[in-house]
């Protein structure tokens, strides 16, 4: 039987097929501060990922127009953005309207409030996808 053992580690170590997600960001309206990111798979912790342990979050430079998610498992998600252009670490409103610049995967026209998580979200196949966030400003 050592060579059935030694089949099944095989399989067992056989790499699992990932997706890699790279983001253009377009409508900045400046190079200032800095943009984070947030992706998650979870519809209850959509739009602000904070609370969602499985998310995965970048903040990147206000200079930089891309982001880079590696080894995610395929599946859905939804990706929200906002640029930070004072560096405070959230995103600042006037009397519940958004001061500063935020975008969703799938660049839904913005009403009232934050999209739903089904309209905004992407199906990561393993292997390579692109996609593109347009920056929002109300103020």
């Amino acid at each position: 039987m050592p060579g059935l053992a030694l089949a099944i580690t095989a399989l067992a170590m056989a790499e699992i097929p990932t997706a890699t997600l790279k983001v253009e960001l377009s409508g900045l309206r400046d190079q200032r501060g800095m943009v984070h990111a947030c992706l998650t798979r979870s519809p209850a912790h959509f739009p602000d990922c904070k609370s969602d342990p499985a998310a995965i979050m970048q903040t990147i430079p206000g200079t930089v127009r891309e982001l880079l998610f590696r080894s995610l498992p395929p599946g859905r998600y939804a990706l929200a953005v906002f640029h930070d252009e004072n560096a405070n670490r959230k995103l600042d409103t006037f009397l519940g309207v958004p001061r500063e610049g935020f975008g969703f995967s799938r660049n839904p026209t913005i009403r009232f409030g934050a999209p739903r998580f089904d309209k905004v979200t992407i199906e990561l196949a393993p292997g390579f996808a692109r996609t593109s966030v347009r920056l929002q400003y109300l103020l």
